[in-house]
């Protein structure tokens, strides 16, 4: 898999890597989004013993962990013993640390061992404390199911708890780098492509092909014999209980209900009841809640909305759950009209949200404090970027078509709906769209300042400002 970003990750571990004694990072997040590439990039040219755990019994685990060991430490006398407990290995990797160099500990898929031994956090925290605390090491823990991993390493009643020296809850690659991943393609590809994989290096380098979008879909996503065909329910069945009510949620959220009483009216269930299973989407960080930019108490306010915040879970309820009947007996052909008909309608919202994430790349002419959308319940505006005393209004248009003077006039005309310091601010405009824009709109552009225009092709330039 191709190496992208993860700066600020690599910062991280580098940092723990220099400073003087222990250190212990907990790497964690959701499969696929590149947790080992990140590791294997950082131990690249170190010296560290690399254990991959698994779901085998835990006596053949000890001995795979033993005969890493062994090679590790070019130690045959090591391999030969008959070890049967955790503690003689880190016993052993104990007496082999020294001073001059930071020896270096990474268990990857750390929750299988857990799985395994239920035990086995409070075993660590012993040798930690015991063997290791004291001592010139790097410990990595690191894990995909994020509710155990959370629970054995993070939670404040976890045996780990307050062992750590960091963490990195691993993210979604930003859009901004999306384009280092692929060959040629056009930055309308990009945001296309971007509209299914999202920033999950996996499924980027599964759809990183030569075929247009549509034979990619059908090859891969369509096609019950790959992996992404059933990734979701994959997921969710290793993370959750009661998978078919988070299927149900998120195919309603998916087909447009976003209130909690449309959701809660669309499933037969009581508000209280939904608002647990959300939690859980929360935080496995697959759905958010939005609300209105200028709402002074996000965290109370009754106008919020919930959206499928991963692009391929956003994709798949929309476009695969709901027809799986169809494409088990290979009926792909009425799937794939489906999608053909409401994929720009899709992407716009993609398209929305890369806009919103562009704004702290752009030289505005403030400081961004917030940004998100505004809506009531006559008018909808895409993207408003709140600073001190200014706030920017956004459309995006994922359109055919250039924007012209209507578009800015619509927008100007939802913009006095805003009710946010409206005698005082000063009020900018800013246009996003996909096929440019009218010259009677440029001009204009070119003489007010306060109005400025995103075409596609400036959706990279905060990488060449870097």
């Amino acid at each position: 898999m191709k190496f992208v970003n993860r700066k600020n990750e690599l910062r991280i571990l580098n940092e723990e890597y220099i400073k003087e004694g222990s250190a212990f990072t907990v790497i964690y997040g959701r499969r696929r989004k590149g947790k080992t590439t990140l590791i294997k990039e950082f131990i690249k040219d170190k010296k560290a013993i690399y254990f991959f755990a698994d779901t085998q019994n835990e006596k053949i685990q000890i001995a795979r962990f033993q005969d890493q060991i062994a090679n590790f430490y070019n130690d045959d006398f090591i391999r030969k013993i008959d070890i049967n407990t955790w503690e003689a290995l880190f016993e052993y990797i104990e007496s082999k640390i020294n001073a001059a160099q930071k020896t270096i500990l990474v268990i990857d898929e750390f929750q299988y061992l857990v799985k395994r031994n239920k035990h086995f956090s409070s075993v660590f925290q012993r040798i930690f404390d015991t063997r290791f605390k004291d001592k010139n090491i790097m410990i990595i823990l690191c894990g995909s199911l994020i509710n155990m991993m959370y629970r054995e390493t993070l939670a404040y009643n976890s045996p780990l708890y307050g062992r750590r020296t960091s963490q990195i809850n691993l993210k979604q690659i930003p859009f901004k780098y999306y384009k280092e991943f692929f060959g040629a393609k056009t930055n309308i590809d990009f945001v296309k492509f971007y509209s299914i994989t999202g920033g999950i290096p996996k499924y980027i380098e599964v759809l990183n092909k030569e075929e247009n979008i549509f034979e990619i879909i059908n090859n891969e996503l369509l096609n019950k014999n790959k992996f992404l065909y059933v990734e979701p329910r994959f997921i969710l069945q290793e993370e959750v209980n009661e998978v078919s009510t988070y299927f149900s949620i998120l195919e309603a959220i998916a087909a447009g209900n976003r209130k909690l009483s449309t959701i809660t009216k669309r499933l037969g269930m009581q508000s209280n009841r939904l608002t647990v299973y959300l939690k859980q989407l929360f935080e496995l960080d697959i759905i958010e809640k939005i609300v209105p930019v200028t709402e002074t108490n996000p965290e109370k306010s009754k106008k919020g909305l919930y959206f499928i915040k991963d692009n391929y879970f956003k994709f798949w309820f929309k476009f695969i759950f709901p027809y799986q009947s169809y494409l088990e007996i290979e009926n792909k052909e009425f799937v794939l009209e489906k999608i053909a008909s409401e994929f720009d309608l899709y992407v716009s919202e993609t398209f929305e949200d890369i806009s919103k994430d562009l704004l702290f790349e752009l030289e505005l002419p403030f400081i961004v404090k917030k940004h998100g959308k505004w809506w009531d319940r006559n008018a909808e505006i895409d993207v408003v970027a709140i600073g001190e005393d200014e706030i920017l209004f956004g459309e995006c248009k994922w359109s055919n078509k250039h924007i012209g003077l209507n578009i800015l006039k619509k927008l100007k005309e939802k913009a006095k709906l805003v009710n946010w310091r409206k005698n005082t601010r000063k009020d900018f405009y800013i246009l996003f769209s996909k096929s440019g824009f009218s010259e009677e709109l440029t001009e204009l552009a070119r003489k007010d300042k306060n109005i400025l225009l995103i075409g596609i092709d400036d959706f990279f330039v905060a990488e060449t400002r870097q």
